[in-house]
């Protein structure tokens, strides 16, 4: 069955043949990733799986790996739709080999603020720019039979309370700027979900929040589900009487017999329950999980490992960001080249953020691991220089023994109340994660062992990072029994990146101790959860002796690269960041190094903006983001100039915390107001330039690559920008040619100093020249008239500026309208 209405009949005869009680049961999940069948109108399960960077599956499980893409921020500053689209695909192809109707994401929330705990996980701060992107990537997840799931509608940008928070932000710029993006996901992208917040806005919390209806439904015509974010349906009647459609996690939830209940004494009327069921159905028909309803578009086939990596390794390199390179230091030939390769990063690579989008990859490839495969084992050194992971390394099969199998790793058990044996396995790494696995209702102890045995001599650390109730032994000797739960943790926090607990162990290398770790889970029915890490730290000598010896070995080789970056305690999911600083002592090791060799390279390995104190220091600085599991490769193939490092900087990073134009993000009151209003990221950063104040470390747009270039006279003809671009280097190379618009002539609506309204890649070989075209799209002239609640345009005269980043821009363009 193809055609539209008759399959809207067809669906209209399903909702008929059930009873009020059945249709209610479809509005709340079945478990924590999958949605109820009704086998009698031929209804399978839908099962939903978080999906930003990769599509974990029902099971939070290593030996079901996963491909680990590059951070949304990386994706975005590849500034590349058909990758995007083609990295969207694969998302799909991953899901379809797991089992997954749903993907949830992408993540489309503004980056306004980089203390964003999130902020990896959103593309942009600008609008325009994370609307295109994200709907690249929906239309790519749903090209191949996979519903896409933009999020969290709405203005869920920051991580502080969020469960809470109501969040103050006037009509127009919730239209223009935190709406904006969703509105393109849908309009041109055709989402068929769209995944409600956790947070209030203007007063209401969102799953019961009249935007659900109005634009999303009434105005942009949006025919698919709305799912909340897991626990926000909090109210029976007023969510029911909202736009709200699918209640998740289930089976337990506000909806159900209190639901039915509440339609049979008037309070909902049924046709609301009709309206949400009807959208439930409409999906199930789109993904081939209704009998009678044709898939809307083929399902994805499996892709074999090589075309996975070859494009993440693609994806990440052209993401990577070239600061600075000072003197054409990069690329460096490799042939007999020294490199002594810093920084605990390079070792221990953070290929992802932390939270909900994270997966268990096949692999990563490491920086060391893809310098040392391009330069040559024997022209590399490594050294750690400070030590950056403030957790505890999980326990896997370099280091661990499974003491039950024999085999790598460690041994699980789940144990009830009479210490029955509920589900006994081998696991190939102590980074543990349960999310509504049946088993954990009958649980009373989950117990972990693994025979730990040092790979060196050294002071080792063995222990835990959970929070909760647990019992700790080493060699049966026991360290710690009660509960762990430090003074002032933030439970959800300390969830998604929990506190550890460790303890010293003095060892020869070869030794083996065994470790014991039980913990007792206090499980919620409605939010069956458990997660924690049984790990141990490595040695580390002397901090002065570690930093010395990193710099001697950056003053004897040919190049030293310097790996830095965050850790899941600065940057995850669950908390907003503190500050923006790198951990302590890797500004130093950058400085240290710098001043040892003057072919230092730093690489930064972060999700988003961090403070570079000695960014004019490095002679070559490359941002990375968290590139994905091909990141070694990808950063040898850019250091190597095997590919040029394709990224411009899709939010602005500052020179020093105290510039940030936006820094609060803690409600005050349990409010936080949007008082910047329409001028985030760089429009702020340039409205206060304008009145004589700092300017950005990088500003928005700005990246580097292997070649020159010169851009021609642009012209403007009706909507349409075009510009020559000459390659006029000696590589072959990418531009990313951005255009910026502003008002010229007096204005009575309030305009940011300018704002991205287009853009062009353009890859041009040695000596050519290309035309650059950009059509511009009316809605960039219009405004959203806060009187008429509709789009308005301003007549007058508007500037179009066109260049290489918004700090980098030629003369305006003059043209009326």
């Amino acid at each position: 069955m193809t055609d539209t209405t008759t399959t809207e009949q067809f669906l209209d005869g399903l909702l008929e043949s059930l009873s009020l009680e059945q249709k209610v049961r479809l509005l709340t999940g079945a478990s924590f990733w999958t949605l109820h069948d009704e086998p009698q109108i031929g209804l399978g399960t839908i099962v939903v799986s978080d999906g930003p960077a990769g599509i974990r599956g029902q099971l939070w499980d290593e030996r079901d790996a996963s491909a680990n893409l590059p951070s949304p921020t990386a994706l975005a500053a590849s500034w590349d739709v058909d990758r995007v689209h083609r990295l969207g695909q694969l998302i799909a192809a991953e899901a379809r080999r797991k089992g997954v109707g749903v993907a949830l994401g992408p993540t489309v929330n503004i980056q306004r603020s980089p203390r964003g705990g999130r902020h990896f996980e959103a593309y942009s701060e600008d609008p325009w720019l994370s609307g295109v992107v994200g709907t690249a990537f929906v239309k790519g997840v749903q090209s191949c039979g996979v519903a896409a799931t933009p999020k969290h509608y709405v203005a869920n940008d920051s991580e502080t309370d969020r469960m809470t928070v109501d969040v103050h932000v006037d009509e127009r710029t919730l239209r223009e700027v935190y709406l904006a993006p969703f509105e393109r996901m849908v309009v041109e992208g055709g989402a068929w979900l769209v995944m409600s917040s956790y947070n209030s806005v203007n007063g209401v919390t969102m799953t019961e929040n009249d935007l659900l209806r109005s634009p999303l439904k009434e105005e942009w015509g949006f025919d698919g589900v709305v799912v909340s974010d897991w626990g926000g349906v909090r109210d029976t009647v007023a969510a029911a009487t909202s736009a709200q459609d699918l209640a998740m996690p289930g089976p337990q939830g506000v909806w159900g017999a209190a639901l039915v209940e509440a339609v049979r004494n008037g309070q909902v009327p049924e046709a609301d329950v009709d309206e949400k069921v009807r959208r439930i159905l409409r999906l199930a028909g789109r993904l081939g999980d209704l009998d009678g309803v044709e898939p809307a578009t083929p399902v994805a086939e499996p892709w074999p490992q090589e075309r996975i990596d070859a494009l993440l390794r693609e994806a990440a390199a052209d993401g990577m960001v070239l600061v600075r390179n000072e003197g054409g230091l990069l690329p460096v030939a490799p042939g007999s080249t020294t490199v002594a390769v810093l920084g605990q990063h390079a070792r221990i690579a953070r290929s992802q953020g932390g939270g909900s989008a994270t997966v268990f990859p096949q692999h990563v490839v490491t920086p060391l691991d893809g310098i040392t495969e391009a330069f040559g084992e024997q022209n590399v050194r490594f050294a750690p220089g400070v030590r950056s992971s403030e957790s505890v390394l999980p326990l896997d099969g370099r280091v661990s023994t499974d003491p039950v199998t024999g085999e790598g790793g460690v041994h699980v058990r789940f144990l009830d109340a009479d210490g029955g044996i509920l589900l006994d396995e081998h696991r190939l790494s102590g980074r543990l994660a349960w999310l509504g696995d049946p088993v954990l209702g009958s649980t009373a102890v989950v117990e972990v062992t693994g025979d730990f045995t040092a790979p060196a001599d050294g002071e080792y650390a063995v222990g835990f990072a959970g929070l909760g109730l647990f019992r700790f032994e080493v060699d049966g000797e026991l360290k710690s029994d009660g509960l762990f739960f430090p003074e002032g943790t933030d439970p959800f926090m300390a969830f998604l990146n929990p506190p550890k607990q460790s303890f010293p162990v003095t060892l020869r290398a070869g030794q083996t101790v065994s470790l014991r770790l039980e913990h007792r889970p206090q499980v919620q029915p409605e939010l069956a959860a458990v997660m924690f890490t049984f790990g141990y730290e490595e040695p580390f000598a002397d901090p002065d002796a570690e930093l010395q010896r990193a710099v001697e070995a950056a003053a004897g080789a040919d190049v030293a690269v310097v790996v830095v970056g965050t850790t899941e305690t600065l940057e995850s999911e669950g908390f907003d960041r503190v500050g923006l600083r790198l951990p302590d002592g890797q500004d130093a090791l950058v400085r240290r190094v710098a001043a040892a060799n003057p072919r230092t390279v730093v690489v930064v390995n972060s999700g988003g903006p961090v403070i570079l104190p000695w960014l004019e220091e490095a002679p070559a600085v490359l941002l990375t983001w968290f590139p994905g599991q091909e990141m070694g490769g990808a950063l040898a193939d850019v250091l190597t100039g095997a590919v040029e490092p394709g990224g411009r900087i899709p939010t602005t990073w500052a020179a020093d915390e105290e510039d940030v134009p936006v820094w609060q993000v803690e409600p005050v009151d349990g409010a936080l107001h949007y008082e910047e209003k329409l001028n985030v990221g760089y429009r702020e950063w340039l409205r206060r330039q304008a009145l004589g104040g700092p300017a950005p470390a990088i500003p928005f747009g700005h990246g580097l690559g292997y070649t020159s270039w010169s851009l021609g006279e642009a012209a403007v003809d009706g909507l349409v920008v075009s510009v020559p671009v000459t390659n006029t280097g000696e590589r072959a190379g990418k531009q990313v040619v951005q255009v910026y618009l502003s008002r010229v002539s007096e204005s009575a609506i309030e305009r940011p100093v300018l704002w991205l309204a287009g853009y062009a890649v353009v890859r041009v070989q040695p000596g050519e020249t290309a035309v650059a075209t950009v059509e511009l799209e009316p809605r960039s002239l219009q405004y959203w008239s806060v009187d008429d609640h509709a789009w308005r345009t301003e007549p007058g005269t508007y500037a179009v500026r066109v260049g290489t980043s918004v700090a980098t821009l030629g003369n305006p363009l003059e043209f009326t309208v």
